[in-house]
């Protein structure tokens, strides 16, 4: 279909004997599918992640848009351990008392308040 698809970076028509579909709908000049925050070339060496019809690099994307340790901010990456409390999701490191600094483990009683979590010791006996 070149030369009737319009190009979803530039707006132009795409009459170049290639281009880039990334979704059923969306649809490149070779030259112009690049991550829309650092700039890098996306093409089928480089995973390509969309957002809002604009497309995105991996490190970029998980960067914006994926989730974030509620205690240190960072993003996680595929191979981190995690431990979640509610609907808050840590680092296995940053998982620790905010009055005492203590790590908590996996069977550890602890309390969530707002978003500090508290070792048994430090918050006290369930009411």
């Amino acid at each position: 279909r070149p030369g009737l698809a319009l190009c979803a970076g530039c707006g132009g028509r795409i009459q170049d004997p290639f281009l880039l579909r990334v979704s059923p709908d969306l649809e490149w000049h070779v030259a112009c599918l690049k991550c829309a925050e650092c700039g890098q070339p996306l093409d089928e060496t480089c995973t390509c992640f969309l957002r809002d019809g604009k497309a995105y690099c991996k490190r970029d994307y998980s960067r914006l848009f994926g989730i974030k340790c509620a205690q240190c901010r960072a993003a996680f990456s595929s191979s981190d351990l995690v431990m979640r409390a509610r609907d808050h999701v840590y680092h296995l490191e940053c998982f620790r008392c905010a009055a005492c600094g203590r790590q908590l483990l996996p069977g550890d009683q602890f309390c969530l308040r707002e978003r500090d979590l508290l070792c048994r010791a430090d918050h006290g006996p369930p009411p």
